[in-house]
């Protein structure tokens, strides 16, 4: 079966607040299995636009990654992220 991602393109707005979420969405991860496979780090972006912050959460599916960013855990650490910084975040799966 393959894989589920969710990749995050993020501009924080608020630090402290951002941590806040960091720590409230920890619950919903370990609820789905998810793993943080990229989590900051250096980049260049070569073509387009970036923002400054960049992760990778891998889950066993598709359809846990779908589950999880549903699920009434992660819409609890969701109020916290729409506060504290602006996010661009897809779920796809992977071969």
């Amino acid at each position: 079966m393959a894989k589920g991602h969710w990749i995050g393109h993020i501009t924080v707005k608020n630090p402290d607040a951002y941590e806040r979420y960091k720590a409230a969405n920890a619950a919903a991860f370990a609820r789905f299995g998810g793993r943080f496979i990229v989590r900051g780090g250096r980049f260049q972006c070569l073509v387009g636009h970036a923002r400054e912050h960049h992760v990778v959460i891998e889950f066993d599916s598709y359809d846990a990654a779908l589950a999880c960013y549903n699920s009434p855990e992660y819409r609890e650490a969701q109020k916290l992220q729409t506060e504290s910084s602006e996010n661009d975040i897809i779920v796809i799966e992977g071969v």
